[in-house]
């Protein structure tokens, strides 16, 4: 008889397990946060120069830009043209001892908890008409504010969870159901990661076992979060390619969060850009010999939240559908439907590579490049899938 196949545990991911995530744009008062922001989904937040101009948080969805989607459009010329979006949300400024409370700092970083990924946006421009909240420029001194700040606030509120959770396994004893035993091992796990947080770590910088990832992921812990940072120069900086803090950003961010990216970019260039017509500003761009870097963030805000996208297309509809990474054929057909994951029967995909080089689906299909996976297959970003489905088939009655 043959030894039986051993089945390796995928290895969890922290943070919510959806394809509907958001990014929410951090950082001290007057850092260049709603300028950015502006910039990025050409909204109309305020950015006036005083801490705390913005209260409530801004929303907005902004097209993932992609040459491959642009080419399918090219290639099917549909009736109708759907990318792949960012939520992007604008958070008030944080200022020091936010989380005990000052300024409106519990509001803000309930906000912060909402989100899943975090835009950590860190001046390196010096104006003396924007005032800062901490007197003098020191951009590393404002990235360990608020670094310290998020992990207070986990810290705080897992010492609540922990206390509670302690005190519900001492009434419970040494004996209890099936039930008792997850709360202990529960508690157990939110102790742990209560120590982890209270020496002074973030949650993302530690190894985890997938039981202890499910309890962390129900917490919603800001530490958890997966987090790019945005060095805001001057435009005159950003022509030049130079700013003399960045290479003591990157030396703070590789000592404490190593693997992290930082983008540079000057939120007072890329908000001109963006409030010219396209035309208009491929040609100063083209003239300056510089490129914008905002689609650079936006992809890396999109990937940070360890999402991908599958494409359908067609002369009705070229589409891209939001996915987590990792997720398997049936679940990501049920993305169009429910009805098509319930009823999956296979997978016909294309790689997009395929056909961008052999120039139609026939072509594909002819070179033998034309696949059928079945429910097991995990979807590879840029997959070009058609799905068949059995659509009259009942649901599982519970």
């Amino acid at each position: 008889m043959p030894p039986k196949k051993v089945v390796k545990d995928e290895k969890m991911m922290l943070g919510r397990p959806s394809n509907n995530l958001k990014i929410g744009v951090v950082g001290l008062p007057n850092v260049g946060k709603s300028t950015f922001f502006n910039a990025l989904t050409n909204a109309s937040a305020a950015a006036e120069n005083y801490p705390f101009c913005t209260i409530e948080p801004e929303e907005s969805r902004v097209a993932v830009p992609d040459p491959r989607f642009d080419w399918l459009c090219q290639h099917y010329k549909p009736a109708k043209e759907i990318p792949a979006f960012l939520t992007v949300i604008d958070i008030a400024g944080l200022v020091k001892g936010a989380a005990s409370g000052a300024g409106l700092g519990n509001a803000f970083l309930s906000h912060i908890k909402a989100v899943d990924a975090i835009f950590h946006v860190v001046r390196a421009f010096d104006e003396p008409d924007v005032i800062h909240v901490e007197g003098e420029l020191d951009p590393v001194r404002d990235m360990e504010i608020i670094h310290e700040e998020l992990r207070l606030k986990d810290e705080e509120f897992l010492a609540k969870q922990s206390a509670e959770l302690i005190n519900v396994v001492r009434r419970v004893g040494n004996g209890g159901n099936a039930n008792d035993k997850l709360k202990k091992e529960e508690s157990a796990t939110v102790t742990k990661v209560y120590e982890w947080v209270k020496s002074g770590r973030e949650v993302r910088h530690g190894v985890w076992t997938n039981k202890e990832i499910e309890v962390i992921n129900r917490l919603h812990l800001i530490t958890a979060k997966s987090v790019i940072y945005l060095a805001n120069v001057s435009e005159k900086d950003y022509l030049r390619k130079k700013n003399k803090w960045l290479p003591k950003i990157k030396a703070w961010i590789d000592e404490h969060s190593a693997g992290d990216l930082m983008i540079p970019y000057s939120g007072v260039f890329e908000n001109r850009m963006s409030a010219l017509s396209p035309e208009e500003r491929a040609d100063t761009l083209k003239e300056l010999g510089i490129t914008s870097v905002l689609p650079k963030i936006i992809v890396a805000g999109y990937s940070s939240l360890q999402l991908i996208y599958y494409f359908t297309g067609g002369p009705d509809e070229v589409r891209a559908w939001t996915i987590r990474r990792g997720t398997k054929a049936p679940q990501a057909a049920g993305v169009i439907h429910t009805d098509f994951e319930r009823g999956f029967i296979m997978a016909e995909i294309m790689k997009y590579e395929d056909l961008h080089a052999l120039g139609s689906d026939n072509a594909v299909k002819a070179a033998g490049k034309y696949l059928m996976k079945g429910k097991e297959h995990v979807v590879e970003d840029g997959d070009l899938i058609y799905f068949k489905a059995n659509v009259t088939t009942q649901p599982k009655k519970k």
